[in-house]
């Protein structure tokens, strides 16, 4: 079915990215089959949780190069890309302005959009948990988001004076019309279309940076003991990385490295035996801060990354079909973080 299009997404998208950009979107990202079927002019929770997913995907590559030239190639080759799942992070703390602390911020989207928690997954490693989110209509076909909250309690007294310097006083991207509109997506299940149209911009701008240009002297102390929540003051809650499901990640893995791409070194492989993942390093990009004279300065840092991921199937005996396995798993995602840690400087 790589060539329905589902016009109510594809109007969300044209109305959001134009219509170049959603022609590109529809011929890489694989389409859910729930939304083969739509009513022009009603939005359903599934079709706006998959325009989101598609806008994100395209925020990802834009600022990821090394994502962005492996799903050109891989479309120029006459493949796809089948979104599996994106990643962001978000930090746990009272002091962070108007924006709702941690998960919260994202749980008030992805709930009326379809997502429910679909496990947990302990980083302790990394001062973090971590949560999946997975569609409760088409849950094998559109992307989950694993969300990450860093727990600033768990650092030192100076770590956590610099988190609420940086985000202190953060914005929060929501407006009240949003808001309203998210409830009635949440109790109705669909939008009229003008009202997503309305909608899709205000979420698709929740996953960035909602606080200031953080100073120089606070990034530095975050980055002594957390790389992870260094890269949260650059890049705020941006997507951390978009991943590909793929049928083979150990073969795609040595192509990879055979065409001399930043690839982690050994693939990440699940207690379960039946997830696999590696990635590309993150992508180095220049962001700005605000010196101790008040000066701006501009330092290179670790941006996104691109990610792939191969899961197992199973058979389930009690509904006698093949199941996908979509959990996680923390040590893998703790591996794969170190994507964005190996470069922060």
């Amino acid at each position: 079915m790589r060539n329905v299009k589902n016009a109510n997404v594809e109007q969300l998208l044209r109305t959001l990215l134009g219509a170049g950009k959603t022609a590109r979107l529809f011929a890489t990202l694989n389409h859910p089959q729930i939304l083969n079927e739509w009513e022009d002019g009603t939005v359903t929770r599934a079709e706006l949780a998959q325009a989101m997913n598609m806008a994100l995907f395209e925020d990802l590559l834009a600022r990821s190069a090394n994502g962005r030239e492996y799903t050109e190639e891989t479309v120029a080759a006459g493949g796809t890309v089948y979104f599996d799942h994106g990643a962001l992070r978000t930090v746990r703390w009272a002091e962070s302005g108007a924006l709702p602390p941690g998960e919260a911020a994202f749980a008030r989207i992805l709930r009326p959009l379809g997502f429910k928690i679909n496990g947990r997954y302990p980083l302790d490693r990394l001062g973090m948990t971590g949560r999946a989110w997975a569609h409760e209509d088409a849950p094998d076909e559109i992307a989950q988001f694993f969300v990450s909250e860093l727990h600033p309690e768990r650092f030192s007294a100076e770590f956590q004076q610099a988190v609420t310097n940086v985000i202190g006083a953060s914005r929060d991207p929501l407006t009240p019309q949003a808001t309203g509109q998210l409830w009635e997506l949440e109790r109705e299940g669909v939008l009229p279309l003008e009202a997503a149209q309305a909608l899709l911009p205000v979420i698709v701008g929740a996953f960035a940076r909602q606080h200031q240009m953080p100073r120089e002297a606070d990034y530095e102390v975050l980055l002594q003991e957390s790389a992870e929540m260094a890269w949260i003051a650059t890049e705020g809650n941006a997507f951390n990385h978009a991943t590909d499901r793929v049928a083979d990640v150990f073969k795609l893995s040595d192509d990879e490295k055979a065409k001399g791409r930043p690839m982690k070194p050994e693939v990440e492989r699940s207690r379960s035996g039946r997830v696999f993942q590696t990635a590309y390093r993150a992508d180095i990009v220049r962001r700005e801060f605000r010196s101790a004279n008040g000066s701006i300065v501009a330092r290179e840092v670790p941006g996104s990354f691109y990610e792939f991921i191969t899961r197992k199937r199973t058979f389930d005996q009690d509904v006698r079909r093949w199941e996908t396995d979509l959990r996680f798993d923390a040590g893998n995602a703790q591996g794969i973080f170190k994507m964005t840690a190996s470069q922060a400087a």
